[in-house]
């Protein structure tokens, strides 16, 4: 199947940079074998067919890291509310189930934002379909925080490719 350039060239891009990451290789031998593996590893996956738009969503690389930094300040917000949970004598949690409306159209946005959810301390998502998602908190703050919709409106919107 043909998929376009840039699923392929911004894979390269993401592999390289990966690999320079861990490596910490500057000098030229290094860089060239490092180059070379990025290119085995394209041709193997052009050659298996798994460069598209759902398993490697190229289109949403630039939003996608604007909503790893909101959920990264959500974590550390949440891991600090769930601390003082913890530790502050006397009955504070107040454990909720609840369901919540999906506002994303397609399966790979819904994951993400389950996942999300999950990620984030004192919320876990229990059941996941097309139209809710079932959450499980640890308190009432937070499951209306979810309700509030802050975490829906940040996460990134799919669009076509152009």
């Amino acid at each position: 199947m043909n998929y376009p350039a840039k699923h392929t060239i911004s894979l390269g891009f993401l592999l390289f940079a990966l690999w320079l990451a861990l490596s910490g290789q500057l000098d030229i031998m290094m860089l060239s074998l490092g180059l070379v593996s990025v290119l085995v590893i394209i041709s193997i996956t052009h050659r298996m067919d798994v460069i598209d738009r759902e398993k490697y969503p190229a289109h949403m690389t630039v939003l996608l890291f604007r909503f790893w930094l909101f959920l990264s300040r959500e974590i550390i917000n949440a891991n600090i509310d769930v601390l003082k949970r913890i530790f502050k004598p006397g009955k504070n949690i107040s454990p909720q189930l609840f369901e919540l409306p999906l506002t994303q159209k397609t399966d790979l946005l819904r994951v993400i934002y389950a996942n999300a959810i999950t990620m984030t301390p004192g919320t876990v998502s229990v059941n996941v379909n097309k139209e809710t998602i079932t959450i499980h908190s640890l308190s009432i703050e937070a499951a209306r925080d979810l309700c509030g919709g802050r975490m829906a409106r940040a996460m990134p919107e799919d669009y076509e490719d152009e």
